[in-house]
């Protein structure tokens, strides 16, 4: 029997379900309803909803629903169902879907019936047993404590782009077996991400997403398939109560700022898990299909994600949507900021022609209440739309495509890629091309989730990707990878060897161009996925973090960590007897003069078979020369080191030399190799050295 409650009109001031004093205000957008129900259930599992039906224009402000019921509060469970579309409304039930139970879009939690089933039927009754539904939640009875975010600015920021579940879900995490693949097991290795010089983790998808939206048989562990733009993607907690993900989430949170490392969250606005016509209906497509996703007039869904659907960015309930959302994450949740997947798409208007001056795009640059939220895309879609260097607004920062490709072409030994290259180490200048050059403008990165790892970049000349059931048809086919002579993985010393020195290579360039350094979880680790460059589905010890290190690993990390570490040059003044600092590359276009080397000085081969080069700079700001030879050639090469002005200290001291084996490969500040300018060294093949010099 339905529970009795007392109900009155309610508003629509915020959306959601809001606590207010004596019950909770619900409000939904959904013009297209004549009839509408707010269900209320008695628990999770509860087949038998209270069912509160509005249908009167009290309840009713133009687009959007409202009613204020007395005597519930936080931990109730509810949902909407469009009874009835309005019968004089032009191609009313084209926008919405009659009789679905929907959770609500701005629901700050989801729950699973054990009856769970993504795909309702005509069958109300057994829809209302096995659809999703939305939580009341009081987000401010949380404890904070004393906390704050560390704010790095971006010159002295190192990301870590990483997967909640996957860093430590294998058992060789040594994290107890109840926290595994959870925010609290994160917590566990924080010690880990502070040792290896991180100052940023970049959290893949953590809104609720539905992880049966993959092939029959697979289940999909990225998560770029989100359900909820609110809601704590709840697998990952290790307490399952109405509060237990919000709070571990937040736990995680603070005790990262603790630890001086930012949160990022990887969000998707692009699309969701509701798919096409013949996708789920859990949400948007009940309320109003029409407005939230970009569609043609015979109701086929635009697909520029990749994955079904477009969200409608641009309309203005979804832009509220989406500022809210952010909004919620950061000033609740305390996250540090946001990196935008399928960014372009939020340029694309309601035909999904691209706009020069998105309203979605500046709306999130100028918010006032994100001010100080790192701003990051991913500037290009599914669809063709690659805006790098041209996403509206100048707060933005992005992903740099062509540094990853450039860099790779470069070092693997493709001709003609000299010049693309330098041009990534120094920023992008060709990209960005303010009149003001900000080198920070660039998230530089060689691999990420999406792609090889960095051990299979140079094991793999293929992908591999047929444990996806996709026939290998799935994952990019130009990786510009290679496997230097034997495809996967080899006993062969010598081949090993090679790769170990390309592998630190790509971490050297990473963290030394100008611009902002991104890591792959793993790729310090020299973790692999055995050659498959589209790991979505893949739920498994193939995506897992493997701790179990072999001395090669062993050395890729000490090798990581040091560059991390020697990215900030701390040097002993000889005339002041007191430590500076000196950030390498930093700020290089507005305080350096560059000079270009080839294997003699000042005589630089810019031609389309050079395959190799050498930068010094100078910074008169803190009186030091860099020097940095990259040799991407497959044989060793004899190079005479540039010569100093006379007011410098006439040694060049070795910082780095990839060619070397640990510990030698990064040498300690003080006891760096010394060489004399206008000496001829021997540069090993597919290596790089780093020199500092200081000039007072």
């Amino acid at each position: 029997m339905d529970q009795q409650f007392v109900i009155s009109q309610g508003h629509c001031r915020k959306l959601g379900a809001t606590i207010e004093d004596g019950g909770v205000n619900f409000a939904v957008y959904c013009p297209a309803a004549s009839v509408i129900e707010l269900l209320l259930f008695k628990d999770v599992d509860d087949p038998n909803p209270t069912v509160i039906s509005l249908s009167s224009q009290i309840y009713r402000s133009i687009y959007y629903w409202h009613v204020f019921v007395r005597g519930v509060g936080a931990g109730q469970i509810y949902a909407w169902r469009v009874r009835e579309a309005i019968r004089n409304y032009t191609a009313s039930t084209k926008h919405v879907e009659i009789g679905k139970v929907l959770i609500d879009p701005y629901g700050k939690r989801v729950l699973f019936p054990k009856a769970y089933n993504r795909f309702q039927g005509t069958d109300e009754a057994e829809n209302a047993r096995c659809a999703a539904r939305s939580v009341v939640v009081d987000t401010s009875t949380y404890d904070w404590g004393i906390e704050c975010s560390p704010r790095h600015p971006l010159n002295k920021t190192v990301i870590y782009e990483m997967h909640v579940k996957g860093f430590t879900a294998h058992p060789s995490s040594k994290v107890a077996p109840e926290i595994r693949g959870t925010y609290r097991g994160l917590i566990e290795k924080i010690p880990y991400l502070v040792d290896l010089g991180i100052t940023a983790v970049e959290l893949l998808p953590v809104y609720q997403f539905d992880k049966y939206d993959a092939l029959p048989g697979k289940e999909n562990y990225w998560g770029y398939c989100p359900m909820s733009f609110f809601a704590v993607h709840e697998a990952y907690s290790s307490d399952k109560s109405i509060m237990g993900p919000l709070d571990e989430f937040r736990d995680m949170v603070k005790a990262l700022h603790r630890n001086g490392i930012e949160v990022i969250l990887d969000v998707v606005y692009n699309h969701t898990s509701e798919g096409d016509a013949n996708g789920p209906c859990y949400c948007f497509k009940g309320y109003d299909k029409r407005n939230y996703y970009i569609m043609n007039d015979a109701g086929d869904y635009y697909n520029y994600s990749g994955c079904g659907n477009t969200l409608n960015a641009n309309n203005a309930v979804v832009r509220a949507l989406i500022l809210e959302s952010l909004v919620f994450w950061k000033e609740e949740m305390h996250v540090d900021g946001f990196r935008f997947d399928l960014a372009s798409i939020l340029a694309r208007d309601n035909t999904g022609m691209p706009l020069p001056n998105a309203p979605a795009l500046l709306d999130i640059d100028n918010n006032v209440r994100l001010a100080d939220a790192k701003i990051i895309a991913e500037p290009w879609d599914a669809g063709g739309l690659y805006q790098l260097g041209n996403i509206a607004g100048s707060k933005w920062r992005e992903w740099n495509g062509q540094f990853r490709d450039d860099v790779r072409s470069f070092m693997r030994g493709d001709e003609g890629t000299l010049k693309k290259f330098v041009l990534r180490l120094i920023g992008s200048p060709d990209i960005y091309n303010e009149r003001e050059i900000d080198p920070q403008k660039s998230i530089n990165f060689i691999t990420c989730h999406d792609g090889f790892t960095l051990h299979d970049l140079v094991s793999y000349a293929y992908k591999h990707n047929y444990d996806n059931g996709e026939m290998g048809r799935d994952g990019n086919d130009n990786n510009y990878s290679a496997n230097y002579g034997y495809e996967g993985e080899s006993d062969d010393e010598k081949l090993n060897s090679l790769r170990l020195r390309q592998c630190k290579n790509m971490i050297a360039l990473t963290v030394l161009s100008m611009g902002t350094p991104m890591l792959l979880m793993g790729d310090e680790i020299l973790r692999t996925q055995k050659g498959n460059n589209n790991a979505y589905c893949q739920d498994n010890e193939l995506s897992y973090m493997n701790w179990d290190l072999t001395p090669a690993q062993e050395e890729m990390l000490a090798f990581t960590r040091q560059m991390i570490r020697r990215r900030t040059i701390r040097i002993r003044a000889s005339t002041a007897h007191r430590r500076r600092n000196y950030n390498m590359l930093d700020n290089v276009l507005r305080s350096t003069k560059i000079q270009w080397h080839g294997v003699r000085p000042f005589q630089p081969d810019w031609s389309d078979y050079s395959h190799s080069i050498g930068i010094m700079a100078y910074w008169g700001l803190y009186s030091i020369y860099v020097y940095i030879f990259v040799n991407a050639y497959w044989e060793d090469l004899e190079i005479e080191l540039p010569p100093l002005p006379r007011n410098a200290k006439r040694h060049w001291y070795q910082l780095v030399n990839t060619a070397e084996r640990y510990p030698n490969d990064v040498e300690n500040v003080f006891t760096m190799p010394r060489y004399n300018a206008g000496a001829k060294i021997k540069i090993m093949s597919r290596s790089l050295v780093a020199m500092i010099s200081p000039a007072f």
